[in-house]
């Protein structure tokens, strides 16, 4: 446990902007660290809140491969932005929820104080997330384009209020064709956003399987479907005259058109979280949804 502790001497500290709580918190965590004899750092995105406290990096790469911890202070939505600028670096990343419901900021602003003292005493563990990866090829257009994702890739029409069409494979066999709103792939840390959403089941995050929810599908007997993670989805848009929308994390976004196939496999890179001890998956289930059962 000793060893463990030490090995995070330098922390990371990245506040999103546009929440205010966000600079409160990661001042107040530069502080506790500074107890704890860690050094802290920011990156230049939050310079303009915290700079005048610490020292700021060259950029969010510079500063991740710099620490040995990154704290992310905003919500699910910051800590999937700067998941995908570190994937593949062996940096964790430890998010504290200056937002709504969080997920993956796993640490609530009240208890901030309580976990970052965990660190210095060796309770916790590392976890390796599974990443998403997908390429949108285009006849006629040679160079394909490729982004990656940790919760999901969400295919749905653009700004037309029309059903969109697609076929989809996995492994090179035919699953079916879909008239819907859209479609999600979702990693199993993604099972608890959009996909949920739109009826899809929720996963473990240690589950090595891939969900494919499809929004609104016409045919009421379609239902989401669970692969294997190392399976290759391939969705081909075939609706005619219709421009559809590829968003990685609901952040990144692709325009699709007729004949455009979009490929989704396991990304060769991953990302690791900081997990505290006394904090699991299904207790944060428990606690995020309310399931506190029943007696029959």
């Amino acid at each position: 446990m000793k060893r463990l502790a030490e090995s995070i001497r330098r922390v990371g500290l990245i506040a999103n902007p546009d929440k205010p709580n966000a600079a409160r918190l990661a001042r107040r965590a530069a502080r506790i660290l500074a107890g704890l004899k860690r050094s802290v750092a920011c990156d230049p995105g939050s310079s303009e809140a915290l700079g005048e406290f610490m020292p700021v990096a060259d950029g969010l790469e510079s500063l991740a491969r710099a620490s040995d911890l990154l704290l992310v202070f905003g919500g699910d939505g910051t800590m999937l932005r700067v998941a995908r600028a570190v994937a593949g670096l062996p940096v964790p990343l430890l998010g504290i929820n200056a937002g709504t419901l969080g997920f993956l900021t796993a640490v609530p602003s009240s208890r901030l104080a309580e976990a970052l003292r965990k660190i210095p005493a060796g309770r916790f563990t590392f976890e390796e997330r599974a990443l998403l990866e997908a390429t949108v090829t285009r006849p006629g257009r040679a160079a394909p384009v490729t982004s990656i994702a940790l919760n999901d890739f969400v295919l749905s029409r653009g700004q037309t209020s029309r059903l969109i069409e697609i076929e989809v494979s996995v492994n090179r066999e035919l699953l079916t064709r879909y008239r819907c709103d859209g479609f999600i792939a979702s990693s199993p840390t993604g099972s608890t956003a959009y996909s949920l959403a739109a009826g899809g089941a929720i996963v473990s995050p240690d589950a090595d399987v891939l969900t494919l929810t499809p929004i609104c599908p016409h045919t009421l007997s379609i239902r989401p479907l669970v692969v294997g993670l190392d399976s290759e989805v391939r969705v081909r848009v075939t609706s005619p005259r219709l421009v559809a929308t590829l968003a990685s994390d609901g952040q990144q976004q692709v325009d699709l058109q007729t004949g455009d196939t979009v490929t989704i496999r396991r990304c060769a890179r991953t990302v690791r979280l900081l997990r505290l001890s006394g904090t699991s998956f299904f207790g944060t289930l428990r606690h995020k949804f309310g399931w506190s059962g029943a007696n029959l």
